[in-house]
């Protein structure tokens, strides 16, 4: 559906339930960014920049951000009158056999509910970039939300296209992958010799549901 829409020029959303029953706010707020119609508009401008502590940073990567906090070596925040209201953040990249670079991941970009800070991304990765002075920065912008003109406003390049992944859903809930390998089945008792992943996942009655790529983008 994604591609099909892409090429007729239409941009799709999917949104997945468990956000939708679980962070519906944020939800909100992203779709009234997407479609012009936020509430609060300010000036990065007249924001003042702050390297934030982790804590800061997780509650409002928890409260403003879709997949919440994720742990990070850098933390940078916006202030408007002494209100946090945009948050970037980077990590040391995942490398790759062969891979060897002094560079980062912007990892998380999130303003605050209901706000719109105009040149936010552009100021806070700049602050990034003058300070710590990065070789390479990658990210990854996510289909279901994002076409990446962000990110080619910020002067990224799409290097790649990744295929789809997918999530178990238990209690309503999507779980990653990564807590149901055949290693783990194996130590809970599956039979993991004669039957995959998925099979014993179906047996179980847990289903899978799939994203719809994301878009690699380097700096």
């Amino acid at each position: 559906k994604t591609i099909q829409c892409e090429k007729q020029n239409i941009r799709l959303i999917h949104i997945f339930e468990d956000e939708w029953l679980f962070k519906k706010d944020i939800v909100k707020s992203r779709l009234k960014h997407i479609l012009g119609l936020t509430e609060n508009k300010i000036y990065a401008r007249k924001c003042e920049i702050k390297e934030i502590s982790p804590e800061q940073a997780k509650n409002f990567m928890d409260e403003n951000h879709l997949q919440g906090y994720t742990n990070s070596k850098i933390r940078i925040g916006l202030f408007y009158k002494d209100e946090l209201v945009s948050v970037m953040l980077f990590n040391k990249p995942r490398l790759g056999i062969g891979q060897n670079y002094d560079g980062y991941e912007l990892s998380r970009f999130a303003s605050k509910l209901g706000f719109s800070v105009i040149g936010g991304a552009n100021k806070l990765l700049n602050y990034f970039i003058i300070k710590f002075m990065p070789e390479k920065i990658v990210s990854y912008a996510d289909k279901r939300w994002s076409d990446g003109n962000l990110y080619e406003k910020l002067g990224f390049k799409l290097t790649h296209t990744n295929k789809p992944n997918y999530w178990y859903i238990v209690d309503n809930m999507r779980k990653h992958r990564f807590n149901f390998r055949k290693e783990r089945l194996k130590k809970e008792g599956f039979d993991t010799k004669n039957k995959t992943e998925h099979e014993i996942m179906l047996e179980r009655g847990i289903n899978r549901i799939y994203d719809c790529g994301t878009l690699s983008y380097e700096l």
